[in-house]
């Protein structure tokens, strides 16, 4: 009889990688959650270095499985960060679910909010489920989410389309291309952008968008400074509240 398979954990990060100040994580991950994450030894990340960082604040309120240089930590490669798990398709993710196979639970981590979802993950998921590994996820802060609960258009009919083009003639006709799905069906449109670049995506879409189609904008959210502004087009046109151009942020458009 062969033994029983480990488990895989998606285990939730804060929201405040990169960020200047962070949150406590009693304040955004529950007990439960952070119990699985101290006593795993075997972890699948975006980051090793960062990963250290988050479990040594994990270590602060629950005991370590071990000194954090003695955990198994494997890095998803550079390749899956830039291209994304279903764009490159030569990526076989098993190799890194052997802990799982050998009887041990592992856990994955992207370095904020739920992995594998707007954040690399996907494949090891997919991976544990062909080779029978049951795969738990976690309580955690998922951007996307929060920001789509507090932006006041609807949750019923919503769709996360990822980043928008960088040129800026390609961005206004993504943009024109999500308005009109948003207005047609109702559907909330959600984006996010780098730090440094909000403020230009936030100027193309009050120069592009009608005036009557609402915009969201949600940015530091579970951080002290977090910020969240739901309005038409035309109000904000009327006095544009400035971006955070160093925290990250949810952009939504609906009607």
């Amino acid at each position: 009889m062969s033994a029983p398979l480990g488990k895989l954990y998606l285990v939730p990060a804060p929201l405040d990688f990169g960020c200047a100040t962070q949150t406590p994580l009693a304040e955004v991950l529950p007990a439960g959650t952070l119990a699985v994450a101290a006593r795993l030894q075997h972890w699948v990340c975006e980051n090793a270095k960062s990963a250290r960082a988050y479990l040594k604040r994990v270590g602060e309120l629950q005991p370590l499985a071990g000194p954090l240089q003695s955990l198994d930590i494997q890095e998803l490669p550079r390749e899956v960060h830039k291209k994304g798990d279903h764009g490159n398709t030569r990526f076989d993710a098993r190799p890194l679910l052997a802990p799982a196979l050998a009887g041990q639970d592992l856990g994955l981590l992207s370095e904020a909010g739920m992995p594998a979802v707007a954040d690399p993950g996907s494949s090891v998921v997919r991976a544990a489920h062909e080779l029978g590994i049951e795969v738990v996820p976690l309580v955690g802060p998922v951007s996307l989410l929060l920001a789509l609960a507090a932006s006041g258009l609807s949750g019923q009919n919503f769709a996360f389309v990822g980043y928008l083009p960088q040129d800026a003639a390609a961005r206004v006709q993504r943009i024109r291309e999500l308005e009109s799905l948003a207005l047609k069906s109702g559907q909330t449109q959600l984006f996010i952008e780098t730090p440094y670049r909000n403020t230009a995506l936030q100027e193309a879409l009050l120069k592009t968008l009608q005036h009557d189609t609402r915009l969201a904008v949600a940015s530091g959210l579970t951080l002290a400074g977090a910020r969240v502004h739901s309005a038409t087009v035309k109000r904000w046109q009327q006095q544009p509240p400035a971006p955070a151009p160093d925290l990250p942020a949810v952009f939504a458009i609906g009607r």
